[in-house]
Order: C-alpha cells, then sequence, then structure tokens
C-alpha cells in the first residue's frame, strides 16, 4: 500500500483585514524567531556529535517546523483577497457575517463566518468552506437551516445577523 494521499480540496481565497493582519504578524514573527533558532542550532552542532545531541535534533526539526509555516504563509498570503466591506444587502448571510442561531432544542449560538485561514484564531470563528457556513449563505432573519452532521440532521433557525 503507498503513501498518496490525494490533494486536499482549495480553500477558498477570503479572509477579513483583521485575519490578513494577524498572518502577516505571523509571518514576520516567525522570522525573528527562526533566526534565534538558528543561532541555537549552530552552537548545537558545534558540541560535536550530532546523532546523539538532543538539542541538535531538536533545533532541526524546530527550525524544520518554521520553514514549512514560512513557505505555507509566502505562498498563501499573495492569493488571499481581503474583504474590507461589508455587503450591500445586510439582511442576508453573507462573508464576515456574525449569525445568531437557535437549534431544536432553543440553545442559541453565534458564529461568524470567515476564511479558513482565520478559524483557529476563535472558538466562535467558522469557516467559509464548512458545511453549516454553505447552508447559511444568502440565508435571510427567521430562515430554517439543515445541515447534515455526523450525528445526523440538525436543523437551525437565524436569530440575529449583524456585520461589524
Amino acid at each position: 500500500m503507498g503513501r498518496y494521499k490525494p490533494p486536499a480540496p482549495a480553500k477558498s481565497p477570503y479572509i477579513t483585514q483583521a485575519g490578513y493582519e494577524l498572518l502577516e504578524e505571523e509571518e514576520q514573527t516567525l522570522w525573528v524567531r527562526r533566526r534565534t533558532v538558528t543561532q541555537a542550532l549552530a552552537a548545537a552542532a558545534a558540541e560535536g556529535d550530532r546523532s546523539e545531541n538532543a538539542e541538535y535534533i531538536y533545533r532541526k526539526k524546530e527550525l524544520r517546523e518554521i520553514d514549512r509555516r514560512i513557505r505555507y504563509l509566502q505562498k498563501r498570503l499573495p492569493v488571499l483577497k481581503v474583504v474590507k466591506q461589508p455587503p450591500s444587502n445586510r439582511q442576508q448571510v453573507f462573508f464576515s457575517a456574525w449569525v445568531a442561531l437557535e437549534d431544536e432544542e432553543g440553545a442559541e449560538q453565534t458564529y461568524r463566518i470567515v476564511g479558513p485561514d482565520e478559524i483557529g484564531q476563535q472558538t466562535d470563528y467558522i469557516s467559509l468552506d464548512s458545511p453549516l457556513a454553505q447552508a447559511l449563505m444568502r440565508r435571510a432573519l427567521d430562515d430554517r437551516v439543515e445541515v447534515e452532521t455526523p450525528a445526523g440532521t440538525k436543523q437551525y433557525w437565524i436569530v440575529d445577523i449583524r456585520y461589524e
């Protein structure tokens, strides 16, 4: 059996202004951190036998992870499209909307629809590519939304839509 994995589906290129600035800041921070790790790696390499040098092995691994993330950011940032203005129709759900949903039990949860590169920043952010966000797109206040989940079909009602 081979190790082939099919490529992941392409992510949406949309991002909020704040999310874009955070990614740019992360890239700059990684470059600074890389210099520190490179210096520590050089010091560990100067100690001699590298095969049993835990510090050397750890720093090589850390440098590899930093370089991987920098490469990703350098490829991803130029492709991203920053959405700076809210949509003209604020009565429907579009990118960057805060949407309050009520489930079948009456529990209310609020989510913000953002780009896939921003979802790790906040717990209430959901990706534009997620099934829930796809089901919410272009829906209006008081609409019923059905979403397929691993536990079965869930129903939600849109109780509030706002843009910041």
